[in-house]
């Protein structure tokens, strides 16, 4: 079966909240998402809170637009790919893949 393919558009992205509420908004997370980092991790590794048809398929995660995030906060950034490479390992559905801008 085919993943669903979901991007994340950081265009635009210039903080950490920015960040979180991008990813909230994209994958539709439920209120409670603490928008923090343990947070970010458990919602990524946690195909129950996927949009509904990801969870039952399995998630590809394209990341666009996030050069400029990166360039202007590259220790978040850095957090941010440990988080986002730390749920991909622990969850065999979901592949994230960078945009190469």
């Amino acid at each position: 079966m085919t993943r669903v393919v979901v991007t994340l558009d950081l265009g635009g992205v210039t903080d950490k909240a920015g960040l979180m509420d991008a990813v909230a908004r994209t994958l539709a997370l439920p209120d409670w998402f603490g928008r923090n980092w343990d947070a970010l991790l458990d919602s990524l590794s946690d195909p129950s809170v996927w949009p509904r048809e990801a969870a039952d398929r399995g998630l590809l995660l394209v990341v666009t637009g996030w050069r400029p995030y990166a360039d202007g906060h590259p220790e978040e950034w850095r957090v941010a790919r440990e988080v986002l490479t730390e749920a991909a390992d622990r969850t065999g559905p979901l592949t994230v893949a960078l945009t190469l801008e």
